[in-house]
């Protein structure tokens, strides 16, 4: 692992499944009060495991897992998509960039043209201020290939724990950057539903 420090924690979570999708229960439980915006990731043990090596987001709990075998799991902290933006379902990680540059898509640029149309034609270069940060994993599904979901990285800890984006899943930038180096080409990442009602923002 890189420098970050982490620890331990025994933390019994009970999965519940509901609709498909398993939703653990001291997660659910929490509602959209914001989590403290720097939270180092933490190595859990689940009561009920999810599959080995996929990626999970809980919304509504704003954390995303990174399942090991042996009912183990990376949790990180995450801001998620505005309502209406935030798209529920299955996908796989079909690219992944270091520092990747940006272009908005059409319809961030139609939702808000004073924000993003200036970027239409040749997009952001990466590097530091770019809205996808330090690394991005591209989300992918067999029927749309490339679906412009991502689960990239941002300099903007303030947004942890907000439904503040256009779609996508952002973690702080030193976080994604450890994440990307767990998850490999082809893992299956699954963003559940939303559960409850989450204040939307503005905040691209």
């Amino acid at each position: 692992m890189n420098a970050l420090t982490t620890r331990r924690t025994a933390l019994k979570l009970g999965l519940a499944s509901a609709a498909g999708a398993a939703v653990p229960g001291l997660l659910r439980a929490q509602t959209s009060t914001p989590v403290p915006s720097v939270i180092p990731p933490q190595l859990i043990r689940l009561a009920t495991p999810l599959p080995a090596n996929e990626v999970h987001v809980f919304p509504d709990a704003y954390r995303l897992f990174w399942s090991l075998p042996d009912g183990q799991a990376w949790i990180y902290a995450i801001r998620v998509g505005r309502d209406g933006l935030y798209e529920p379902g299955e996908y796989y990680v079909g690219a992944k960039k270091e520092w990747p540059s940006w272009t908005p898509t059409p319809g961030m640029i139609e939702r808000e043209p004073e924000k993003y149309q200036k970027y239409a034609d040749g997009g952001m270069p990466g590097g530091p201020g770019n809205p996808l940060g330090a690394r991005a994993l591209y989300l992918f599904t067999p029927e749309r290939g490339d679906t412009f979901l991502r689960i990239h990285g941002t300099d903007d800890p303030g947004s942890i724990g907000r439904a503040v984006s256009n779609g996508c899943a952002g973690l702080i930038n030193d976080q994604i950057t450890q994440l990307y180096d767990q998850v490999p080409m082809g893992a299956r990442v699954v963003l559940h539903p939303k559960r409850l009602d989450v204040s939307a923002s503005d905040q691209g």
